[in-house]
């Protein structure tokens, strides 16, 4: 359940979730906020100001009496991609807008912070202002975790791989868990949003609940680990062409991959949030392509899942998205499943995102919302796969059963991971 739409008081939503943005970008530097390392990634200061953006154009600009915009120039440099209010500044260019500098961009937040309280005030029960607020904090939080995993890159590119925060004191590892193969029932099943058990928000491209026909299947227990795709490694896993899709080998050939990203030394040491660290052969694997995760489903002798067969187990296992590890802990790092007799999934929610087989489609009687609000999903329909479940890096309360999460398959800079599933 959404932990947003659980809190009575929206005003209090709304400071908690731009308080938390504010304080992941504490411990940098505005030189650190600054960098972008990629054209897919943007520097934090785009993610600050892009948040307020949202803010100011979809509710300040709609409902608050008398609006004027804070400065007319950020209505283009800070529209990410929608065409339906205007311009926007190219993507792979916004870490050259040194202006607005970052105090002045934190000067905008805190102003955009006062008048959306003082509109909550007036207009904290009005249907239409709820239902944008709701979309605007959780499309905060999405960003929030895209600070994060677009800064990790941008610092894995300073030789001396800096920490963005010191690795937090850690309990006693516990003995990792054996990977158990787990039976899920055939049948027509209900998938997608169900606001009967879902809670209040939830996405457009989440809905509309439909029935689905599946087979007998089995899933993983756990994600897999370090030690198991270190394994695929050591057994030539990225110099067999048989177990890669053809554009899965010529991305592998390309680039000349030889493991995963942020890895080095031979497996030995990999670069995290925290900085350099030993590779830990009972965490999760993270930062795999869509082509890796397929690969080593088929030398494992396995599939990834479908998006429907991944949901289903979900709800059919009754596991809560509050049961994983997730951003609030401060760990910025897949942590592994402990060791034991288990009868459901492990770290469904959190940790790792779980790569599914599906293509990224609408739903059987899928519409977009009208206006410039309907492009936030919908029209990035074409060339992505699905990931579910969330990461060590998505905010608590964030994700759902029937979240969908979308990447095109060459991406590997998300925490994303891989849950093995086969047919019975």
């Amino acid at each position: 359940m959404n932990a947003l739409s659980q809190t009575p008081e929206l005003g209090a939503a709304y400071a908690a979730v731009r308080a938390r943005s504010a304080a992941l970008s504490a411990p940098l530097s505005a030189e650190d906020c600054q960098l972008q390392s990629m054209p897919e990634a943007s520097p934090a200061k785009w993610h600050l100001a892009h948040t307020t953006w949202f803010f100011e154009t979809f509710l300040l600009e709609r409902f608050e009496p008398g609006f004027k915009p804070f400065d007319a120039t950020f209505r283009v440099l800070f529209n990410s991609y929608y065409q339906g209010v205007g311009p926007q500044h190219p993507r792979a260019q916004r870490g050259l807008l040194s202006r607005p500098t970052l105090a002045e961009v934190h000067a905008w937040r805190r102003q955009v912070d006062a008048r959306m309280q003082a509109l909550l005030e007036g207009r904290g029960a009005d249907a239409d202002c709820r239902a944008l607020l709701l979309l605007g904090l959780n499309h905060e939080q999405q960003h929030q975790e895209l600070l994060l995993t677009d800064l990790k890159h941008a610092l894995s590119c300073h030789p001396d791989w800096p920490a963005y925060v010191p690795m937090p004191a850690l309990p006693d590892a516990a003995e990792p868990a054996t990977l158990r193969w787990l039976g899920v029932p055939a049948g027509i099943v209900a998938l997608g949003y169900d606001a009967d058990t879902d809670g209040e928000f939830h996405f457009d491209n989440e809905g509309p609940c439909h029935d689905l026909l599946l087979r007998d299947f089995e899933l993983a227990s756990r994600p897999a680990t370090c030690a198991d795709f270190q394994a695929f490694i050591t057994d030539d896993g990225y110099r067999r062409p048989e177990l890669w899709l053809s554009l899965g080998w010529d991305w592998v050939q390309a680039g000349r991959r030889q493991a995963p990203l942020y890895w080095r030394d031979g497996g030995r040491e990999l670069f995290s949030l925290h900085g350099g660290q030993p590779v830990d052969g009972a965490a999760s694997i993270a930062h795999l392509s869509y082509f890796e995760a397929d690969a080593y489903a088929r030398w494992a002798g396995a599939r990834l899942p479908t998006e429907a067969e991944w949901e289903h187990a979900a709800r059919h296992f009754e596991r809560r998205p509050g049961d994983g590890h997730f951003a609030d802990q401060g760990l910025y790092q897949p942590t592994g499943a402990a060791a034991g007799a288990t009868t459901s999934p492990q770290q469904m929610f959190g940790t790792v995102w779980e790569w599914t087989q599906s293509a990224y489609a609408p739903y059987p009687g899928y519409r977009p919302a009208a206006g410039a609000v309907g492009e936030y999903n919908g029209k990035f329909m074409c060339n992505q796969l699905v990931l579910r479940g969330g990461s060590c890096v998505t905010p608590a309360g964030h994700v759902r059963a029937s979240y969908r999460n979308f990447f095109p398959p060459e991406a590997q800079w998300q925490f994303s991971g891989v849950r093995l599933a086969r047919d019975v």
